[in-house]
């Protein structure tokens, strides 16, 4: 018997088109279709048949053929090729000193709501519960590193729907769990959880339905900083003018 002939090559990673397509890429392809509407690059019922499409869509390359034929898609894939988060954080960018810690012994902690995420926490659950909420929080930096150790204990880490998320980890007679998870734009935030559940539990995975927006919302902020700053130089240098003019003419004025 050939055992060789039933061996197949196994792929190192996954093609983008065959990942899970998330809330967040539905979104995306169904602005491109409203825009198309608006153009009228595609009829009423075009659209109406392309959406329905796209809500019953799995995977990333099933949407992209909803929007195949339409200009914005390939414009979007030129500006802004996929490339995936690196599976650990860059050397040097995560401090070694956790900027907060929840800790839950013989009962229960968490961390939820509008909160400002750092780019390192750990988190202890030691006969006890910790729940570590990201859905709402505020991304500060694009790597974020969570520390879990459960002993006897639960952790249970939710995240956005478009951020990356990686975990490196293990249990001892314990489980471990890390649902990874891809971001379709090239400055989302990536989630790193390294832990440990020892007789406990470690989970990560995304929170449907919540999206995070702050990068963005930090990059409109800087942009107008800048503006407002210019716009400030610009009337100062203005006024500066305007009082010169006015005291050459006031000399004038007196001088007759």
């Amino acid at each position: 018997m050939d055992l060789h002939k039933h061996a197949q090559p196994q792929d190192a990673a996954p093609r983008v088109s065959d990942l899970r397509a998330s809330d967040a890429d539905r979104d995306r392809v169904t602005d491109i279709l409203r825009d198309a509407l608006a153009e009228g690059r595609l009829t009423a019922e075009e659209h109406a048949e392309r959406v329905e499409g796209v809500l019953h869509t799995k995977t990333v390359g099933e949407l992209d053929t909803f929007i195949r034929d339409l200009p914005a898609a390939h414009q979007q894939a030129a500006g802004s090729p996929y490339t995936p988060a690196p599976p650990r954080p860059t050397p040097g960018a995560i401090p070694v000193e956790a900027d907060a810690n929840v800790v839950a012994v013989f009962s229960s902690a968490m961390r939820r709501g509008r909160w400002r995420a750092g780019r390192r926490l750990h988190a202890y659950a030691i006969f006890g519960s910790v729940e570590i909420d990201l859905s709402e929080a505020i991304f500060e930096y694009q790597q974020v590193v969570i520390k879990a150790v459960s002993v006897f204990g639960d952790v249970q880490i939710r995240v956005p729907e478009n951020v990356s998320l990686r975990g490196t980890g293990g249990g001892v007679l314990g489980n471990f769990e890390v649902h990874p998870l891809d971001s379709p734009e090239s400055d989302a935030p990536v989630v790193y959880v390294d832990g440990l559940a020892v007789l406990g539990n470690v989970e990560a995975r995304p929170k449907r339905g919540k999206l995070v927006s702050d990068i963005l919302g930090r990059v409109h902020e800087r942009v107008q900083e800048r503006v407002q700053s210019k716009l400030e130089l610009k009337l100062d240098k203005l006024d500066g003018k305007l009082d010169r003019k006015l005291d050459r003419k006031l000399r004038k004025h007196l001088d007759r």
